[in-house]
């Protein structure tokens, strides 16, 4: 489980790619001098505490630690390390994505997490050090001003300085990819520190909940023109889910307020939490989902396309996963209103002339121009979303779940770079119409006449491939 090409990695990639090595570690009875020792011949920064019997990690010992108890003047020789280690300790199957590790390490303001195997054998660590090579040291460095903010001055000083790298980023030329998981990254650590900070402000009820985002949030897909999209997510007992409802809605208006602060706009069609429709029980929100699934309303597929792609922020995850679970278990079954869903995405063909290179819509606010979000990346997510809801694929950013199709057979593996690849050129263009601070409406769209010749040569093969994978969503339903 060691990597030689962290170049290769994205924050979707599995913990065990990042794993470097056998982890260094101590029996609970190792003294504190010779765990140091240890560490100095090793030369790492952390040395895990495990059972001696079992293996299974019980501790972990870091150079902060060391400080501290060298600050206190223990004695080196008699600390064993079962006392001098931190037993709060933080693990995560091997399984779990780079992403997850990362969120873990700020909402707890640690540095390191222990990752086990399926049997919950000790694996490996990873630490906020292999999770930044990833990243710019920009990111590195706002990701530690968000973890250290007490305030909200220190959140919206973050956030600026977030859209700052992002445009620095992009015009260093950063794939869209990797720029993209970025934002959504860093957005993600700065909403869990709001939500964080805000709590200190209500008495919020005392059961399981989490804070939900959905749409392009929820895809890992935010460009530099994004609004809010999120909700809530609660467990409690039959009968009481309005009284927790109330209790939460003060507490949702206020960080979507804190966020609008930050440069997130509140969105326009109340998608947000403090929306009591999007604050609801575990039950509940599998009742809205079920509704959905049995109606083919122009609403349901229009929910569809936005709270399908949900995904845990802050909180109880479990209640997500329970919930992502149960979608994924149902949805397949519901063959009409995926039927729905794909005639419903088929309506909007890729913008290619017969004649011309393009087919310009009719927009008489914009003409001559193509909107790259309605006409170009949409195509791509709501395929891939389709063909996700229909053989269980639990990723909900288009290229994880294009590839986890390919890796089922449903998609060729040769075909899917190319898909993947086009989608994220559409994507490239959209965030370098936005990083030019282009006027209200034409954030998303460009006039391909002012493309240069290989660009404009590039977008088109890219609206092929996206026709290309419409071709296969029509015949998968035989439309």
């Amino acid at each position: 489980m060691t990597t030689t090409n962290t170049a290769r990695l994205t924050v979707h990639s599995q913990l065990a790619a990042l794993v470097r090595g056998k982890p260094v570690t101590a029996a609970p009875e190792t003294t504190l001098r010779e765990a140091v020792q240890l560490m100095h011949e090793q030369h790492v920064g952390s040395i895990v505490i495990v059972e001696p019997e079992s293996g299974n990690p019980i501790g972990i010992f870091t150079l902060r630690d060391l400080l501290r108890h060298v600050a206190a003047a223990g004695d080196l020789d008699q600390m064993l390390m079962s006392a001098a280690s931190d037993r709060s300790l933080l693990t995560l199957n091997w399984r779990s994505t780079i992403y997850q590790a990362a969120l873990v390490m700020a909402r707890e303001g640690v540095h390191h997490v222990v990752v086990v195997d399926a049997t919950g054998k000790l694996a490996g660590v990873v630490s906020q050090g292999d999770i930044y090579e990833l990243q710019s040291g920009g990111g590195k460095a706002i990701s530690g001003a968000i973890r250290s903010a007490r305030d909200m001055e220190g959140l919206v000083a973050a956030a600026e300085d977030i859209r700052r790298l992002a445009e620095r980023m992009l015009a260093e030329g950063t794939a869209a990819e990797p720029l993209t998981q970025l934002i959504s990254s860093l957005n993600d650590h700065l909403t869990a520190r709001l939500l964080e900070l805000t709590g200190l402000d209500f008495a919020l009820p005392k059961i399981h909940w989490c804070w939900l985002s959905f749409g392009s949030e929820g895809r890992f897909e935010q460009t530099l023109s994004t609004d809010q999209d999120n909700g809530i997510i609660f467990a409690c007992p039959a009968g009481e889910a309005e009284a927790f409802r109330q209790a939460f809605l003060p507490f949702a208006r206020a960080v979507n307020e804190r966020l609008a602060a930050c440069g997130f706009p509140l969105c326009k069609g109340n998608i947000m939490a403090s929306n009591p429709d999007l604050c609801l029980s575990a039950d509940e929100w599998r009742g809205k989902f079920h509704s959905w699934l049995q109606s083919g309303s122009p609403q349901a597929l229009l929910n569809a396309t936005i709270f399908f792609d949900f995904r845990p922020l802050y909180g109880d995850e479990a209640l997500t996963d329970e919930l992502r679970a149960w979608l994924l278990a149902t949805a397949p079954a519901a063959t009409l209103f995926l039927r729905f869903m794909a005639e419903n995405a088929l309506r909007v063909q890729p913008p290619l002339g017969l004649v011309r290179d393009f087919a310009y819509d009719k927009s008489e606010a914009f003409p001559h121009t193509i909107d790259l979000k309605a006409s170009g990346s949409r195509l791509f997510v709501d395929v891939a979303r389709i063909l996700a809801l229909a053989n269980g694929v639990a990723a909900t950013g288009t290229a994880e779940r294009l590839r986890g199709l390919a890796s089922r057979g449903k998609l060729g593996r040769d075909d899917v770079g190319a898909v993947i690849d086009s989608f994220y050129f559409i994507q490239q263009l959209r965030l370098q119409q936005q990083q030019l601070g282009t006027p209200a409406g034409l954030e998303n769209r460009v006039d391909p006449e002012r493309l240069n010749e290989l660009d404009r040569y590039i977008l088109k093969e890219a609206f092929k491939q996206a026709k290309k994978l419409q071709s296969r969503l029509q015949l998968e339903y035989r439309l």
